[in-house]
């Protein structure tokens, strides 16, 4: 009972997130003449995949109790390895493998520090954010790179059948990972991972590979959000992916993930992340102060594990 109680519980927080969505776009489309045009609505749907690609991997993460400070950087990784291999001349498939490939192996190592060297993931990945950035700064020598293939830029630019094609990709991660998180063994284990460790490791589940799969995982998407941002932008940037990580913790937590493991929902993601865009886009359209938008932004996130910890302690 209890567990079927909880699905209901984070069915009727979706819903009032959408609700709170729809009043959002509502209010924007009266508030400015410029929201419900096609190219501020398709530059949204970009903007949102990229950043709904890392939140659905941060997603993994916190249900399984972790945090994955260095997303960010491993965007920034992905981004400069991929154009650093495409100036060279290396065709495109090659480079994208390689550059997801590298992503995952970064995430893979946060997951080893973090089980094999008890490091907690808080620490491992705030060393990992300082590190990939290091990396990423060798790779470019600090320097944007330019003269990307147009087959490769174009991609971020195309539409079909109305939508950026950056949306058709975000809306394949979504059906995968809500698939992984609800319908298969895997998924089952992160949840009672993140809800007792020791229980799961008592029970049978592989506790080391569900800590070296979720931020693989993490890793993985940083990495395929990375590429897309760089096919968007049109060059590899040193600086791209700063600041994302902030935005990944916030569209999770404000979605119903728990910073303290055990519950989330990739739907749940999936609306935090859409309310987060809608925020700073429609902050930029009515020409409020970015400062003042990232204050609503943590404000957002606080409120959120707020209004958690109040549900857990009325439950307990």
């Amino acid at each position: 009972m209890k567990l079927l109680s909880k699905k209901h519980t984070f069915r009727f927080a979706e819903g009032n997130l959408l609700i709170i969505v729809i009043v959002l776009m509502v209010i924007l489309s009266f508030a400015t003449k410029n929201f419900f045009t096609a190219n501020n609505l398709r530059n949204l749907v970009r903007q949102t995949s990229v950043n709904g690609i890392i939140a659905l991997g941060m997603t993994f993460v916190i249900i399984s109790g972790g945090i994955d400070l260095s997303v960010g950087s491993v965007v920034g990784v992905s981004s400069i390895v991929i154009s650093k291999l495409l100036v060279s001349e290396m065709g495109i498939l090659p480079a994208l493998l390689i550059a997801l490939v590298v992503s995952t192996a970064l995430g893979m190592l946060n997951g080893w520090i973090i089980h094999y060297g008890k490091v907690p993931p808080f620490i491992a990945t705030l060393g990992m954010m300082q590190a990939a950035r290091g990396i990423v700064m060798l790779l470019s020598n600090a320097r944007m790179i330019a003269g990307l293939p147009k087959a490769f830029t174009g991609f971020a630019q195309k539409v079909i059948i109305g939508f950026p094609s950056l949306f058709f990709v975000w809306l394949l991660v979504i059906l995968v990972t809500y698939i992984l998180t609800t319908k298969t063994i895997f998924g089952r284990n992160i949840f009672a991972y993140g809800s007792n460790i020791e229980a799961a490791r008592l029970s049978g589940i592989n506790t080391a590979k569900v800590t070296l799969s979720v931020y693989a995982m993490s890793g993985l998407l940083s990495g395929i959000a990375g590429i897309l941002m760089t096919s968007r932008l049109g060059n590899g940037i040193p600086t791209g992916g700063q600041g994302y990580e902030m935005d990944a913790i916030a569209s999770a937590v404000v979605g119903g993930a728990s910073l303290s493991g055990g519950s989330g929902t990739i739907l749940g993601t999936v609306l935090g992340a859409l309310l987060i865009s809608l925020i700073q886009n429609g902050g930029n359209l009515l020409g409020i102060n970015a400062f003042i938008l990232q204050i609503i932004v943590g404000v957002l996130i606080v409120a959120s594990v707020w209004i958690d910890q109040k549900r857990k302690n009325v439950k307990s």
